[in-house]
Order: structure tokens, then C-alpha cells, then sequence
């Protein structure tokens, strides 16, 4: 367990923003920034489950942060950032669907949320394990490997059937204009 703490400590204790945040919570308080860091995340999950608009916050979690070094990502040289947060991004989409359909029965579940929230931070995470890369290589990617070109050819004929009729459209309109113009003369 003191591996555990240690390492902890060390993530609290890293320059970065929530490293800031807690060494100036600390520096005005006195209280240890561990302590700050583990009562926050108790207060966190203590009203995710039980409080009002636990949703909202839990959306907001997953988004913010994300968004966020996102947009970080895109303004950086760096590849490497765009891939980790596009694959969060995919993994989030597929997750927000498959939610859309279970989130009825689900949210019923007490500490429904603070599991939702607990995932998304997985997802997250700074870490070789990470959520997203774990799902996307052992789901997601299987699953697009299997099927992407079979989907490209739907998608190839929705897509020539929408200008089929978007140009039919077109047309019958040109006519209807033209005929209107006629009957006026």
C-alpha cells in the first residue's frame, strides 16, 4: 500500500495545473495536499451519487478536460497527443451511443454516475492502461477492421443516391421555375 500512496503523492505533487491548484489550496489551508486531493474525490463521489444534476457534472467531467487538451493537442507539433485524444474521442462516441440505449434502465443503478465518471477518468488517464486505448484496440478497432469497407460501400451508395435525387430535385425545380416563367408571358 505505501507504493500506492508514493505514487500519489508524486502524481500530487507534479507541476501541472491540478498540482498548482492543490499547492495553493495547501499553502493557504495548511491542510496536506493528499488530504485535499481524497476529500475532494470523496465530496466528488458522494454527490455524483446522491445529488441533484449528478449527469450534468459527470458529462462535464468527461468533455471539459478532454476538450480542452484536445484543443492543446491540435495547436501542438506533436502527433502523439492527436492519436491519444482521438482515440478518447472515438471511445466517448461509441460510449455515448451504447448509453443512449442502456441509460433508461441504468441510471436507476445507485452510484450509477459516480461508475460513469469513474470510466470516463479511466478513459482519460494519463496511463499505459488507459480506458480508451484498452477499448479501442481490443473493441473497436476488431470491429472497424472487420467491417469498414463494407461500410464505406453503403456509405458509397447513400452518398450516390442523395446527388441522384439532390440533382432530380434540382431539376424538377428548374422546370417548375421555367414553366412559371412561361405561363407569365
Amino acid at each position: 500500500m505505501g507504493s500506492v500512496y508514493q505514487r500519489l503523492q508524486r502524481c500530487l505533487d507534479r507541476p501541472g495545473p491540478l498540482g498548482n491548484l492543490l499547492g495553493r489550496m495547501e499553502a493557504r489551508t495548511g491542510i496536506k495536499r493528499i488530504y485535499l486531493a481524497t476529500g475532494s474525490v470523496a465530496l466528488l463521489g458522494l454527490y455524483l451519487a446522491f445529488g441533484y444534476g449528478a449527469s450534468l457534472l459527470c458529462n462535464i467531467i468527461g468533455f471539459a478536460y478532454p476538450a480542452y487538451v484536445s484543443i492543446k493537442a491540435i495547436e501542438s507539433s506533436s502527433k502523439d497527443d492527436d492519436t491519444t485524444w482521438l482515440t478518447y474521442w472515438v471511445v466517448y462516441g461509441v460510449f455515448s451511443i451504447a448509453e443512449s440505449f442502456s441509460d433508461l434502465f441504468l441510471y436507476w443503478f445507485p452510484f450509477y454516475y459516480t461508475g460513469k465518471c469513474l470510466f470516463l477518468l479511466w478513459c482519460m488517464a494519463p496511463i499505459s492502461w488507459n480506458g480508451s486505448h484498452v477499448l479501442y484496440q481490443t473493441v473497436i478497432r476488431p470491429h472497424f477492421l472487420k467491417h469498414h469497407q463494407s461500410v464505406d460501400k453503403a456509405l458509397g451508395n447513400i452518398s450516390t443516391k442523395a446527388l441522384d435525387a439532390a440533382s432530380s430535385v434540382t431539376r424538377e425545380a428548374s422546370k417548375g421555375t421555367l414553366n412559371m416563367g412561361e405561363k407569365r408571358e
